[in-house]
């Protein structure tokens, strides 16, 4: 196949792969769009809800703060403990989650110096409404695991569909063309340099978005692929050994436990084990990792104290360390507030580029005869 064959294949494919999948990819990119800064939003209507909290010392023990919670849920069956998550700053609630049948994510905001319970999402507000919809729409089409898988092989999709059109970007040929929005010329000719300059700006960014998408929506298949391609083993789950008739260990002592495993490491969350087999796992931030939410483990036995297996966020396996990168990639968290900002951009990409292929497609399918934006031998000619 030569040079001329194989571009006029991709502009095929291009074209045509980006009129199938350009409508869900819109959905996708508009919802990424809004939950960009959805955690400062939520924390804004988080402290409207439970108001200022002024630091009065050392915050009250662990134990304590779920002790405070407990009552809610105490007629409540099939409520279930899930996760603690610690304040990160000195006037920050502790967030303590359950899980019911009706609704698996109730945060619960407990001061941490008074152990008074702040308010909590049983009731969700329209703003925590919107966004919990709009999460949902973003990585499932509302459509439960069928919309997960959809959307998966969108994500995949438009990955391919960015990789054709860098490959077909005139910039290749002279870059300061491939960069360049001619305003005063032709409808046509302004609509194919919006599509090629937008295109190319985005297209690394959409790229990871969607691929960071598709891994997470396929995980049962792209984390082995990846521990493989990585050559870093697979790590069994830490359980625990389950002793009849005895209780799990105090979460006090278990923390003591967890903190010598790390003690430079802050304590970020606590997952509470599900089963009576499962392990009780403590996450840490240490001083020199970048990301607030920290990537050090801590799994212990919840009935003997054990300490199972110690996750150092700074030296784990290159597999750990690829998947650990999909969520500041996806999120655009890795270069602070600028690379967010850029992200609501980059989740508007898609509608642009549909918007703009579309009426490439349009002006070629009404005249029946190529265009120079659709044709490599007429960019050729131009740039």
């Amino acid at each position: 196949m030569n040079a001329k064959v194989f571009r006029n294949w991709l502009f095929v494919l291009h074209r045509y792969l980006g009129l199938m999948v350009g409508l869900i990819a819109i959905v996708i990119g508009l919802t990424g769009s809004l939950l960009v800064f959805h955690t400062e939003i939520s924390e804004l209507q988080q402290h409207h809800q439970i108001g200022t909290i002024t630091p009065q010392g050392r915050p009250l023990p662990i134990e304590t703060i779920i002790n405070a919670v407990k009552p809610i849920y105490a007629n409540r069956s099939d409520a279930v403990l899930q996760v603690l998550d610690a304040p990160t700053k000195p006037n920050a609630p502790f967030r303590v989650v359950y899980a019911t049948k009706a609704n698996d994510w109730i945060e619960n905001y407990v001061h941490p110096y008074t152990g008074a319970v702040l308010g909590n999402t049983l009731k969700p507000n329209a703003t925590e409404h919107f966004f919990s919809t709009a999460y949902k729409l973003h990585y499932s089409l509302l459509a439960g695991d069928i919309g997960i898988k959809i959307a998966g092989i969108v994500g995949l999709l438009m990955c391919i569909l960015t990789l054709t059109g860098a490959m077909l970007w005139p910039g290749w040929r002279k870059l300061i063309a491939g960069f360049t929005i001619k305003w005063n010329a032709h409808p046509k000719r302004v609509n194919f340099d919006l599509h090629k300059v937008v295109g190319m700006i985005a297209v690394a960014f959409l790229f990871f978005t969607f691929f960071t998408g598709f891994c997470w929506n396929f995980y049962e298949f792209s984390e082995p692929f990846i521990r493989v391609v990585t050559l870093s083993p697979s790590k069994t789950e830490p359980v625990s050994q389950v002793v009849a008739k005895q209780a799990p260990l105090r979460l006090a002592d278990q923390l003591q436990t967890a903190q010598a495993a790390l003690p430079d490491a802050a304590l970020r969350r606590i997952y509470f084990p599900a089963k009576p087999e499962d392990a009780l796992r403590f996450r840490f931030k240490l001083p020199q990792e970048s990301v607030s939410y920290g990537e050090s483990n801590v799994y212990l036995d919840q009935y003997s104290g054990v300490v199972l297996r110690v996750d150092h966020g700074l030296k784990l396996p290159l597999g750990d360390r690829v998947l650990n990168a999909f969520v500041p990639l996806h999120y655009g968290t890795f270069g602070g507030l600028p690379t967010r900002i850029f992200y609501v951009f980059v989740g508007l990409t898609p509608l642009i580029l549909f918007t703009t292929g579309f009426v490439m497609w349009w002006y070629r399918k009404r005249k029946k005869q190529p265009d120079f934006e659709e044709t490599p031998q007429v960019i050729t000619k131009h740039f």
